[in-house]
């Protein structure tokens, strides 16, 4: 086979690849919509009780003890703070958020900036250097 067939093949390839991920993406956005809109407040209520029935069937407070308990907790509030910060991150795409905080935010630095000119740079101790790195 020549080269220049072998361009043309690849070409037509990668055409058919973009159509494929254009459909794709298309089709995804349907099954997100039908999604959201299938799920009707008498939907979510239910599906609320079918869940907390079947919770309460199987006891799950007899097998929780101290350490099951604080990760139970634990994996609660980081999925409340996941919600929190997915209905955030909606709102800032939309820009929902500016329209209800009343305008622009203002100009001026939120931060004293001789403040920070007067105090000296100082090295932070190991420990927190440590902690500072890992919250990133």
């Amino acid at each position: 086979m020549k080269f220049a067939a072998l361009q043309r093949r690849v070409q037509r390839r990668e055409r058919l690849l973009e159509g494929r991920q254009q459909q794709a993406l298309q089709h995804w956005g349907e099954v997100r919509r039908a999604w959201r809109e299938g799920w009707t407040p008498w939907r979510i209520v239910s599906a609320g009780l079918v869940a907390g029935f079947l919770a309460g069937r199987a006891e799950p407070l007899a097998a929780l003890n101290g350490p099951r308990v604080l990760r139970m907790v634990g994996a609660v509030a980081n999925l409340f703070a996941g919600a929190q910060a997915a209905v955030g991150g909606f709102a800032d795409a939309t820009g929902a958020d500016a329209d209800t905080a009343g305008g622009p935010l203002p100009e001026e630095p939120l931060v004293d900036e001789d403040f920070e000119a007067e105090t000296p740079a100082v090295a932070p101790l190991p420990a927190e250097a440590a902690t500072e790195l890992s919250e990133r």
